[in-house]
Parts: C-alpha cells; structure tokens; sequence
C-alpha cells in the first residue's frame, strides 16, 4: 500500500515518545498530567474488600520495578515483557496517559498503591 508509514515502536513507545515533546513545556511551569488505569480489567473486579489476584500484583510489581529503573524499551514493549500485560490491561488506553507524563519527567517516584475491587488499581507516580 502506498503513503502508508510503519513504524518499529509499539503504541506505548509512542506514547514515551510524545511525553518527551512535551518535556521543554515544563520549563515554562506547565504541568504534564496523566490519568488513567494502573491495572484495568473491568471484567476482572470483584466485590469490595476481596483480595487482590497475583497476577495484578505481578503486573504492578513488573510496571514499579521499570518506572522506577527509567526503562523506556521495557515500558514500550510491556505488553510483550509485562507479565499478565493483557489481562492487566485488555486494551491500551487506559494505562498510555502515564507513559506519557513518564515520557515528560526524570525522575520516578511512588505516590500511591492500592487496589480495590481485587485487581483495579489507581497507583500514582510523580516524574519530576
């Protein structure tokens, strides 16, 4: 097919890749803010109070360990390196709006963990 452009990166990389653009924002005081899902698999909750299953915590323990090392090729290919990745996250758009406040920052810190609903996760990042 011709005008048709491939590319190597995975969705996620994209993602990394614009929060980099978006990166020199931050020097004029404008804050690069990502909402999402930690773990989304609405077909996966459970009742409140019920535990959370080993491979949510697998996939958050996984998606930690690689904020927190600033490993951009594992975080853009964590759907073929993540443990669980597509159980965690059935489709993609839920968890790409932290890849790119990711992408905008330097540094990775943990703000938050917590599950809910057994696998539903809302943990939060700062990536100054």
């Amino acid at each position: 097919m011709t005008g048709v452009q491939t590319c190597a990166l995975p969705i996620s990389g994209h993602h990394i890749a614009l929060g980099r653009k978006l990166a020199p924002l931050r020097d004029d005081n404008v804050l690069v803010l990502g909402s999402g899902g930690f773990v989304h698999n609405l077909g996966r909750i459970a009742p409140p109070g019920s535990p959370e299953p080993q491979w949510s915590k697998d996939f958050a323990a996984w998606m930690d360990d690689r904020l927190i090392a600033r490993d951009d090729d594992a975080l853009a290919d964590y759907r073929a390196r993540a443990p669980h990745a597509a159980l965690a996250h059935p489709s993609d758009e839920h968890l790409m709006p932290l890849l790119v406040a990711y992408g905008a920052g330097e540094k990775t810190e943990r703000l938050h963990s917590s599950a809910t609903f057994g696998s539903l996760r809302m943990d939060s990042y700062s990536f100054s």
